[in-house]
C-alpha cells in the first residue's frame, strides 16, 4: 500500500441541527498546494480560508477577498484564553462537555477505521 495513501483520512459527521461537517486529512497531494484549506457552505454562501492566508468569500455582498497578514491557527490565543481561565478562576475557554465529545468521536472513528 502507498504510505500516502495510507496516511489520508476522509471523515463525514452530521449533527443534531441537519449541518454536516467533512474533513479530507489527504497525504497524496503535490507539495506545491496549499497545505491547509478550510470551506465553509451556509444560506447559499461560501467561505474559503486558504492556507490560513488568503479568505475568499462567494456570495457575500461586499465581500470578496482578504490576505491576511501572518498565518494564525488561534495556538497562541487559545492557550491565553487558557492561562486567563486559571489566573481569574473563570470557566474554561472550551468547555469539557465539548473536550469530552470531540475525544468520544475521535476515538470512535479509530475504532471504525
Amino acid at each position: 500500500m502507498d504510505s500516502a495513501i495510507g496516511n489520508s483520512v476522509c471523515i463525514s459527521q452530521s449533527f443534531s441541527d441537519g449541518s454536516l461537517g467533512t474533513v479530507h486529512d489527504l497525504a497524496n497531494g503535490s507539495k506545491a498546494f496549499s497545505k491547509e484549506r478550510l470551506e465553509v457552505f451556509a444560506a447559499g454562501r461560501v467561505l474559503q480560508l486558504d492556507n490560513f492566508r488568503r479568505l475568499v468569500g462567494f456570495g457575500w455582498p461586499g465581500f470578496k477577498s482578504m490576505n491576511l497578514w501572518r498565518q494564525d491557527k488561534g495556538q497562541r490565543a487559545c492557550a491565553a484564553a487558557f492561562v486567563e481561565a486559571l489566573r481569574s478562576g473563570g470557566p474554561a475557554p472550551i468547555p469539557l462537555e465539548e473536550i469530552l465529545e470531540v475525544s468520544r468521536v475521535a476515538i470512535e472513528m479509530a475504532e471504525t477505521a
